[in-house]
């Protein structure tokens, strides 16, 4: 009986301590100063541990397991272990020495991490390459004249070959250009240089994806949400002030005659809130300032408080003509009433 049972023990053992990649890492490029993100995927019974090595390419350089927090921190390593194992690998600002392979190695052998005891089951192991490639300069510059922006690309030494080009302002695509392989490029707007401050972003179509920036830098444009608001006395009057403009506003100021007004700010946008509105005391203009790298700018609100018999003045003016209107037919009939003609034969008198 006793062998009987000893080989489906033996499978028994191999299918407890086996394991397998569900998802390994792919290699990329990347240029110096990017960062590159692995993945890798593993499942077994009992849940196998995920372990990360590198081996650069330089000829007598041998492999090294990386950990959160390697590299003077650049390296951040995420692992969950939760029905099978997910580990990710994270390296920042990268540089030339980073190239090389990195392997996803995962296991779940007790004795996996023994010093002196061999595992009965090997590290399976998955490895992708990442090249990291010299980052090219890109110059980005504007000019405005006659009611236009031109903004400028320049790539100087592309390492790789350009296959197009393409203009965004934050999520929106301005300019996209297919199979133009030219390192200097321009896109043109149309307007006052003020009105298109922001951060506009030239990309050229190369492996990898080389990115350049353009900053138009201006004033804080301030605009008031409503140049002129009404309260009612006694209310909370709310005045709003904002500025789309780059770089976003470093501070803002709420004044009323030279006096400084307290006011929640934020970074393009400022409210100033006033509490139990007065006629004699908050009516007037309102000046919000803002100002960043580039200097000041300003905007004026004018606050017009109402009495709170305001509201009424419409229906107390309908009531007062329905007076008028009844006293009048009132007067009329009562004159009109001695000058009637009694109805009948009329008698002479004897």
């Amino acid at each position: 009986p006793q062998g009987l049972f000893s080989l489906p023990c033996a499978v028994m053992i191999w299918a407890v301590w086996g394991s397998g990649f569900i998802k390994s890492p792919l290699s990329q490029r990347r240029l110096t100063q990017d960062s590159v993100e692995l993945h890798c995927e593993a499942v077994g019974n009992p849940i196998p541990e995920i372990q990360w090595w590198f081996e650069g390419n330089e000829p007598n350089e041998t492999s090294a397991q990386l950990w959160d927090g390697a590299w003077q921190d650049r390296v951040k390593i995420n692992a969950t272990y939760n029905l099978h194992s997910t580990s990710t690998i994270y390296i920042a600002n990268l540089t030339n020495d980073d190239s090389g392979t990195y392997e996803c190695r995962a296991s779940n052998d007790p004795d996996r991490n023994h010093l002196s005891k061999s595992p009965k089951v090997k590290w399976i192991r998955s490895q992708a390459n990442v090249l990291v490639i010299e980052r090219p300069v890109i110059t980005g510059q504007y000019t405005s004249s006659a009611g236009k922006v031109i903004l400028s690309c320049n790539m100087s030494a592309p390492h790789v070959a350009i296959k197009g080009h393409k203009w965004m302002l934050g999520d929106k695509t301005l300019k996209a250009e297919e199979g133009n392989s030219d390192s200097f490029i321009t896109y043109t707007i149309e307007g006052k240089v003020e009105e298109h401050s922001g951060v506009y972003e030239c990309i050229y179509e190369t492996n990898p994806v080389a990115k350049g920036n353009v900053l138009i830098e201006v004033k804080p444009q301030v605009v008031a949400y409503k140049k002129s608001e009404h309260g009612n006395e006694g209310d909370t009057g709310v005045l709003t002030c904002k500025s789309l403009s780059y770089p976003p506003v470093q501070s803002w100021d709420w004044y009323r005659s030279d006096q400084t007004v307290s006011a929640v700010n934020g970074d393009n946008k400022t409210e100033l809130r006033i509490l139990k509105l007065s006629i004699e005391q908050d009516t007037g203009d309102y000046y919000c300032n803002a100002s960043n790298a580039e200097g000041p700018g300003s905007a004026t609100v004018n606050l017009r408080v109402r009495s709170r018999l305001a509201a009424l003045w419409p229906f107390l003016g309908i009531v007062a003509e329905v007076l008028v209107l009844v006293t009048i037919i009132f007067i009329y009939e009562k004159r009109r009433k001695p000058d009637e003609v009694l109805d009948g034969p009329v008698q002479s008198e004897l």
